[in-house]
């Protein structure tokens, strides 16, 4: 290229650079190695030549060869960064020496490399590999509070995209992760990211806890989104999850306003067959519509759960009575 391609052009670290990245891509390594021995001296290797080799070795699978080029880096007085503390760490986490990722963590803490969501999924990975789940725990903890300190600084864009990082390495999220990121999302008024995560989180076979359904089902309803609200209550039903009664007073209050009285009166009948009793004000507003609709048969049937129910619970305040 220098002779014949672009003649006269001055090579310098950049096409250096390239050029390692071409044969570091097709892994092979040797050959990676024995240009930068051969042509090292004509350039200035810096901070991303050392990474692109260190990822080159990680992603062969030569944990020694990642430790060995790494030390020897240092010693031309090169300083590492985050990237290259993420490189180490992937590598000792894919063989499942966690313990050696966190080591690494806390060198690179030592030397100012401040740890990024990558570095905390990569370790999460690493103790799912070496399954020791009680550390695992531990790190969804720090992954958990590294997204909501990006909430609260109100980059929720980039809290999101961690979630994905996580998928790719086959780490689950759970509910806190859900709750923060849907949080942020309704704050920053980003109702089409609630509607994609919401959608995602459901492709991803996770019903959430209590407290994150209620929260989902207050933002549909108020936002319009009815017909996500009703797929909010039907979801964890069919998988044998009754949703808190609270939930059913904003989705039955939700489809009574928009005329959706047989879909209200359904979502009703079955947390009545269920065992939970509804509160009076969404009931009532129910019924009323049950029998303009003339549907007193179902108004009956309703009835009828309630009384049986009464029967065997104790009458919680603001319960229908009937």
């Amino acid at each position: 290229m220098e002779n014949d391609v672009f003649v006269g052009r001055k090579f310098g670290t950049d096409e250096f650079n390239i050029l390692l990245r071409a044969f570091c891509t097709q892994r092979q390594m040797k050959k990676a190695r024995s240009v930068f021995d051969k042509m090292h001296s004509r350039f200035s290797p810096d901070t991303k030549t050392m990474n692109i080799l260190l990822l080159g070795f990680k992603e062969s699978g030569d944990v020694t060869s990642v430790e060995l080029f790494y030390h020897e880096m240092v010693r031309r007085g090169f300083k590492p960064n985050t990237v290259t503390y993420n490189i180490r760490i992937d590598a000792h986490c894919n063989r499942g020496c966690v313990g050696d990722g966190l080591r690494l963590l806390e060198e690179m803490e030592g030397v100012g490399c401040l740890p990024t969501v990558e570095t905390v999924t990569t370790l999460i990975h690493g103790a799912g590999v070496a399954r020791n789940l009680t550390k695992a725990k531990e790190l969804y903890a720090a992954y958990n509070a590294m997204i909501s300190a990006l909430i609260k600084a109100k980059y929720v864009k980039a809290a999101i995209a961690p979630m994905d990082e996580m998928e790719a390495k086959q780490i689950g999220h759970d509910n806190m992760t859900y709750h923060t990121l849907f949080f942020g999302l309704m704050r920053s008024k980003e109702i089409d990211g609630v509607c994609e995560l919401y959608h995602k989180m459901a492709q991803r076979n996770f019903v959430p806890k209590t407290r994150t359904v209620v929260m989902l089902m207050k933002y549909f309803c108020i936002n319009g989104q009815v017909d996500l609200g009703l797929h909010l209550w039907e979801y964890p039903v069919g998988k044998g999850h009754c949703p808190h009664g609270h939930a059913l007073d904003l989705l039955v209050i939700g489809l009574c306003s928009r005329g959706r009285v047989l879909e209200a009166f359904e979502c009703s009948e079955q947390m009545l067959e269920r065992g939970r009793l509804m509160t009076e004000a969404p009931f009532r507003m129910l019924g009323a519509l049950l029998l303009q609709a003339g549907e007193a048969d179902k108004l009956r049937k309703l009835n009828e759960l309630v009384k049986k129910l009464k029967a065997v619970l104790p009458l919680s305040k603001g319960m229908v009575m009937v």
